[in-house]
C-alpha cells in the first residue's frame, strides 16, 4: 500500500541553468554546471551522489547559504540568485531549517537550551519541550550533549531545526555519522515531520538506500543532474537496508 503524500502542485523552488564556480588560485572549479530542477511544496526529495557531485553546493544555494554564479534560482516568486546577504539571512530565519551530519550542538547547554537557541530567532516558534517531544526526547531535555548518544544528539539537532516551524527542512548527510539502526530512527523522525506537517524535506546523501523513502530521487554527477527517479511507493525507514 502506498504511503500517503503531502505534496501538492505548488512549485516551491524553481532552478534553471544553475551554475556555481569557485576560484582556487588560478584554477576555476565548476561545482554546478547547468542544474535545472523544481521542488514541490510538501515533497520528500533525496539528492543522491558521490562526494564532489555538487549536491552540497546545490543545498547551500537553496538554503540561502551561498549564491550562484549563473542561472536562475527562485523560491516561489522570490529571486534567490539576486538576494543580498541581508535578504539571505532573513530568508534562512523565516523559511529554512538545517540538519547537518555533525550535530553542531553547544556542549555547555542542555538539549532544551540548544533547541531554545533556534526559537529566539523565529517569529512563531514551537516551545522547545514540544519540539523535543516530537523527536521522542522529552525525557532527555535536561541532558547535555555529552550525556546523549549520537542518534539522540542528531534528534536534538532536528528538534532545533523544526522548532522554527520551517517550511523547508534541509538535511546534509543526516545519517552519515550514525550506525544503521540509529540512522533509521533519525530517518523515521524526518518522515514523520514531512507527513504530519507537510514540511518540504530535502535530504542529500551518498547512501542509495535512503532514496527509497523519497517521493523523488535526484541523482547528481559532476555538477549536473544525471536523472530523476519517481518512486511509486515510498518505503518506511525500517524497510531500508544498507
Amino acid at each position: 500500500m502506498n504511503q500517503p503524500t503531502t505534496t501538492n502542485h505548488e512549485e516551491i523552488f524553481r532552478l534553471h541553468g544553475l551554475a556555481k564556480d569557485y576560484r582556487m588560485g588560478e584554477v576555476t572549479v565548476s561545482a554546478l554546471r547547468g542544474v535545472s530542477l523544481s521542488v514541490r511544496a510538501g515533497e520528500f526529495l533525496v539528492i543522491l551522489g558521490p562526494s564532489g557531485s555538487g549536491k552540497s553546493t546545490l543545498l547551500n544555494i537553496i538554503g540561502g547559504l551561498d549564491s550562484p554564479t549563473g542561472g536562475e534560482a527562485h523560491f516561489r516568486d522570490a529571486d534567490l540568485a539576486g538576494f543580498t546577504e541581508a535578504q539571505r539571512t532573513r530568508y534562512r530565519r523565516q523559511h529554512i531549517g538545517f540538519v547537518f551530519q555533525f550535530y553542531n550542538l553547544m556542549p555547555n547547554l542542555t538539549a532544551e537550551e540548544n533547541v531554545e537557541l533556534a526559537t529566539e530567532i523565529s517569529p512563531d516558534p514551537l516551545p522547545p519541550a514540544e519540539a523535543l517531544g516530537m523527536v521522542k526526547l522529552g525525557e532527555r531535555r535536561a541532558h547535555f550533549p555529552s550525556q546523549l548518544s549520537g542518534g539522540e544528539q542528531q534528534r536534538v539537532a532536528i528538534a532545533r531545526a523544526v522548532a522554527k516551524r520551517p517550511e523547508i527542512l534541509l538535511c546534509d548527510e543526516p545519517t552519515g555519522a550514525l550506525d544503521i539502526s540509529t540512522g533509521k530512527v533519525v530517518l523515521e523522525v524526518l518522515h514523520d515531520i514531512n507527513q504530519r506537517f507537510g514540511t518540504t524535506v530535502i535530504v542529500i546523501t551518498h547512501n542509495v538506500s535512503i532514496g527509497d523513502m523519497a517521493d523523488r530521487v535526484v541523482r547528481m554527477m559532476d555538477g549536473q543532474v544525471r536523472d530523476i527517479i519517481v518512486n511509486e511507493r515510498r518505503k518506511k525507514a525500517d524497510e531500508l537496508d544498507w
